[in-house]
């Protein structure tokens, strides 16, 4: 699912935009979010947003990870848009 992006304006959601298909790297996705809002705030009306972002645990994850800055969380804001972070089991056989 990687990062949905929804409208919550109306009683049903409204897909807004879809990012990231088949990359479920949360370093990535918030880079590409960031970049998203950077390229397409200025065209959307502030209201009732979703930043939906599904992420697996990345296997060579030795701490770190991904940042949002403070330029996105403003641009967020500014839109009404809360950010909602979907963990996903990964597809990997666990021990």
């Amino acid at each position: 699912m990687p990062i949905n992006i929804y409208s919550r304006e109306t009683q049903s959601p409204e897909k807004v935009a879809w990012l990231c298909e088949g990359n479920w790297r949360l370093p990535d996705q918030a880079a590409a979010l960031e970049a998203w809002l950077i390229e397409h705030h200025a065209t959307l009306p502030p209201g009732s947003y979703v930043a939906d972002i599904g992420f697996m645990p990345r296997e060579d994850a030795l701490g770190g990870g991904a940042a949002i800055s403070p330029e996105m969380m403003r641009l967020m804001a500014n839109l009404g848009m809360s950010l909602f972070l979907s963990e996903y089991p990964s597809d990997r056989d666990e021990p």
